[in-house]
Formats: structure tokens, sequence, C-alpha cells
């Protein structure tokens, strides 16, 4: 990972972990492969596909003005296929921004937790440090603000990715920012797998058990609030 950072750009980055044979290209099966390995189940592995059938087309016309028939991706022209409605943290060439990307938790933050040193110290993943979180109520804010006009297909994806995202990463309920801050320089997708060979499975995300589990047991799908309350009880009784 180390030897491709120094020649790629983020976006190169993000998207180079489904690369497998560092060939700059992106068949469905690695695609496909990809997801699995981030533990996703197989129904929406294979909905990732969708990204193949999207994505393959733009960044083919870097080299061909014909489509490609295997719906392969070329990940050296991935910004080709950045879409409109989207937060703009990644430029028209693909570089991360940062200064949008902090922009994003200083508006969008609701919860205050960007003002808690210690909400992001139990990050399975290790990335600790720069405070900040989105909900899924700022979720749905930040998808609304980002809207554009006659944008459908923009609209779409972004609710696609940010859905994504929130099953893979969620913690107690929400996005941290420096959770969202590895996953947009690519990093995170091979911390990921390398928890999950270590321990079998991550201790963060949002899976169908949980859903569930959350409805049969709690009446609720919101898992985390179910678990605060758990918690909150417990040192209430612990005082007394």
């Amino acid at each position: 990972m180390s030897n491709l950072a120094a020649n790629l750009t983020a976006l190169q980055l993000h998207v180079a972990f489904w690369d497998y044979n560092n060939d700059s290209i992106i068949t469905p099966v690695e695609i496909y492969r990809g997801f699995r390995d981030l533990g996703f189940c197989i129904p929406f592995s294979l909905g990732g596909l969708l990204i193949n059938l999207f994505f393959s087309y733009p960044t083919t016309l870097g080299h061909s003005w014909l489509p490609d028939p295997l719906f392969r991706i070329y990940t050296n022209t991935i910004h080709k296929a950045k879409h409109g409605s989207d937060t703009g943290v990644y430029s028209s060439e693909g570089n991360l921004r940062l200064v949008l990307f902090d922009e994003v938790f200083d508006k969008m933050d609701s919860s205050g937790t960007k003002n808690v040193s210690e909400a992001n110290e139990n990050s399975p993943l290790g990335t600790k440090g720069q405070e900040g979180s989105l909900g899924v109520s700022d979720l749905f804010r930040l998808h609304a603000k980002n809207r554009v006009a006659a944008d459908p297909a923009g609209w779409s994806f972004a609710a696609m990715e940010w859905w994504t995202t929130w099953l893979l990463l969620q913690r107690d309920g929400r996005l941290w920012k420096e959770d969202l801050r590895a996953m947009y320089d690519g990093t995170l997708f091979w911390k990921i797998r390398e928890e999950r060979a270590k321990n079998g499975n991550l201790a963060q995300g949002y899976g169908w058990q949980d859903w569930v589990g959350g409805l049969w047991n709690n009446g609720t799908w919101k898992t985390w609030e179910v678990k605060h309350k758990d918690t909150v009880k417990v040192e209430v009784e612990k005082e007394l």
C-alpha cells in the first residue's frame, strides 16, 4: 500500500483495494471479492456489481469511445466517474480536499462530538485523533444539502455510497471523522481486511443480524441506543 501512495491520487487510492492484481483494472469479480473481504453478505456483494455497470464506461472514456464489454473499471481514469451531488471532497482530478472534508463536520455534526476529545478512543481500527461524527439524521441533511437540480443519477449514487459507508463503519450509530478520513484515502479498507483476518469479525458496522435482532429483542433497529441505555443503567446502579 505504501508503495502505491506516492504516485496515486486519493481517489485512485480509494479504489486500489479492489485492484487485487495491481493492473489498474477492476473487474466485476474483484468488486465482488472486495466487498466480501470487507464483510458484506453475498446478496449485498452481488449488488456491488452495479458499480461496474455504472462506472465502467466513464473510466473507459480515457482509453476508448467504445464501452468495455467486460464492464471493467480503469483506475487511472477513475476521476472521470466522479458524479454530481457529492460533498466535493474529491477534486475533479481525484485529489483529497481536506478543507472541504473538515467543513462537512463543522456544518453537519449536530451531536457536539467534535468537541469531545475521548469520543473516538474506542475505534477497533485504531483511527483516533480528530473528533467529530455524523449520525443518520446528519447524513440525511448532508445528502439533501448536496443535491443539485436535474441530477437524479448523482442523488442516487450519493445515497448508495453513504448507505454503504454507514453499514460498514457505523459505531454507536455514527460515522466517525477519522474513520471517514481513512475511507476517503483508501487506507481503511486494508485495515478492515487485516482486522477481519485476525479476529474473524469487525467490532463496528451494521448488518442484517443487528436489524433483525434489534427489532425482535428491543423493538427498534437502533441497537446503539439500547446499548447506551444499558450502559447508563449499569453506571447508575454502581453509583447507588
